[in-house]
């Protein structure tokens, strides 16, 4: 068997309204909201680089502009610390800077579905596989999920969906995967359906968790795909009906995922990352217990 198509590109969805977060959203995307020192969408931009990415597709709509600014060189800003003698952190904003051409920009118009919105980076993508990172879900681990994704690719092909369990009482809110075998001993294994929001029984215990690697003829089934679940064109559907010719692997991701288009979940993501790193986590710690036994 010949070595699969490298995965050189990946589409982020970045065109949601944010409305869980208002009104701190009204004239700021939910994705530039700060995960300690930086905003959710450099932390799956990172994801991406790190497992070898060199484009990225940002599908955007209305007020979307700070996320492509922040891609940018912010001149003024580079230059007022450099006359301040801060090089150390103006090097790091350069630093961080993507390659010239290395991201592009298209807008999605309408909110009518994450399936829609992947669609919409079809010209960009082409004839080749590709990404999808949805910058709610912000992984740790290491290797980064998508690196972990790209590995099983490497030896399966096809399209490849990161999972991870999730308690029955809480399957209907998600993209549920049916499995064909056990799972091997790096946590991967052939599907046989995916169904999103089970209104019944879900056919296993295991969630999608918002990273794939897909082939491009899911774009042929995007277009031909009907309104599914909340009237907006799913992903899960139509990667469902490609699955009829072709495969499609589970891969239960080492690490964890923090939702955070949810209060809740990016609350905690905030602590978990911010006690991952060695200058915060000791204080972080005390002033935590502090809080705790003040209750």
């Amino acid at each position: 068997m010949s070595a699969p198509r490298r995965v050189r590109k990946a589409v982020q969805p970045v065109a949601g309204l944010g409305t869980r977060f208002l009104p701190g959203t009204k004239s700021l995307p939910k994705e530039m909201l700060n995960l300690v020192d930086r905003p959710l969408i450099d932390y799956v931009v990172a994801e991406a680089h790190e497992a070898g990415i060199e484009h990225i597709v940002f599908v955007t709509g209305r007020n979307k502009g700070a996320i492509e600014d922040y891609f940018d060189h912010a001149y003024e800003l580079e230059d007022t610390l450099l006359s301040k003698g801060k090089t150390d952190i103006a090097k790091e904003l350069q630093d961080a800077l993507p390659a010239p051409g290395a991201m592009s920009f298209v807008r999605q118009q309408r909110p009518q579905g994450l399936g829609h919105a992947v669609w919409c980076a079809r010209d960009v993508i082409g004839d080749e596989p590709f990404a999808v990172l949805l910058p709610d879900e912000v992984m740790q681990g290491k290797p980064g999920c998508l690196s972990q994704l790209v590995e099983t690719y490497a030896a399966r092909g096809g399209n490849i969906i990161a999972v991870e369990p999730v308690d029955r009482a809480d399957a209907h809110r998600y993209g549920i995967v049916a499995l064909a075998e056990p799972m091997d001993a790096d946590g991967a294994a052939a599907m046989s359906g995916m169904v999103e929001k089970p209104a019944g029984e879900p056919p296993s215990l295991f969630r999608i968790s918002g990273r794939y690697i897909l082939q491009p003829q899911i774009f042929a089934e995007l277009e031909r795909q009907e309104p599914g679940a909340g009237g907006e064109i799913q992903l899960t559907d139509a990667m469902a009906g490609l699955q009829a010719r072709q495969p499609f692997t589970a891969k239960a991701f080492a690490g964890r995922s923090h939702d955070c288009g949810d209060k809740l979940g990016y609350l905690t993501a905030t602590f978990a990352f911010a006690l991952d790193r060695p200058e915060f986590a000791e204080a972080l710690r005390s002033r935590l217990r502090g809080l705790l036994e003040t209750d």
